[in-house]
């Protein structure tokens, strides 16, 4: 091994709510180093849910993270000239990483207004089980259950 790993940074807690979670997405959400842009868009869509569906903003995110996670994925193995999908289970960050990364993408694409308003309206539909990114967390699923067969490939 000549180089060493690299070191895990890490980041603090956002301001407002005093939750690691909420900076990583706020994080997640910025364009060219714009952090306070993609604060206001993450609060506003916060009090968008809160009008919505009464409950608290912060809840229906976790609750949404929570049911985009995906436990298992497939990565790709080759073998002897054949690349294998092989099923491998998700590291706890990266399961994160992932859900935030797919809420963002999904969100991005719907057709409303503003941003906060197409976020709340990911964020509700994915509490509720719903919506694209729930979709995208069974559609991986799905495919390391496909591959399963190949389970044996994994190092």
């Amino acid at each position: 091994m000549r180089k060493k790993r690299a070191e895990k940074k890490y980041i603090e807690a956002d301001p407002k709510y005093n939750d690691l979670i909420v900076a990583k997405f706020i994080n997640a959400l910025m364009y060219d180093g714009k952090k306070s842009k993609a604060r206001d868009v993450l609060y506003g869509a916060f009090e968008i849910i809160e009008e919505r569906t009464k409950k608290s903003g912060i809840e229906v995110f976790k609750k949404a993270i929570a049911n985009v996670q995906p436990v298992i994925e497939v990565r790709s193995r080759r073998v002897g000239g054949a690349t294998y999908q092989v099923p491998t289970e998700v590291r706890p960050e990266r399961r994160i990483a992932l859900a935030m990364r797919w809420l963002k993408t999904y969100s991005r694409e719907k057709n409303d207004k503003s941003m906060a308003l197409k976020l709340a309206s990911e964020l509700i539909s994915a509490s509720n089980g719903e919506g694209s990114s729930v979709k995208k967390k069974e559609d991986t699923h799905r495919m390391a259950e496909a591959n399963k067969a190949f389970a044996h490939f994994k190092w």
